[in-house]
């Protein structure tokens, strides 16, 4: 089950990087590459500060709906880009490997360290 729970985590990762992506996608597509770079910064700062398991300013509620606004705004900029089919893509992978790195034996292994 470890295996299974360390792949999930690392899954939740792969998810964090693609939102920094899809926020960068739909910033190069409203304003070029220098508002591409301004939005993954910025997405990255705003989970850092709020949603990241260490945030300075995360807590039992503002961690989940941090990740909430970040994996939603990123679903919804790669739509207006016109990935629709990827939007639809990322929101249901963000929702479902989300969920089940709740789950008391994946999330206890984040807990554990």
């Amino acid at each position: 089950m470890a295996i299974f729970g360390w792949s999930v985590l690392f899954l939740v990762f792969v998810d964090e990087l693609l939102a920094i992506a899809a926020a960068a996608t739909w910033g190069e597509y409203q304003a070029g590459a220098w508002f591409a770079v301004l939005v993954a910064l910025l997405t990255t700062l705003g989970w850092y500060l709020f949603a990241s398991p260490k945030a300075r300013f995360g807590g039992r509620l503002a961690r989940p709906v941090g990740k909430v606004i970040v994996f939603t705004l990123a679903s919804v900029g790669l739509w207006v880009s016109g990935h629709h089919d990827l939007g639809i893509a990322y929101f249901v992978f963000s929702v479902v490997i989300n969920a089940t790195a709740q789950l008391p034996s994946i999330s206890a292994l984040v807990t554990d360290y």
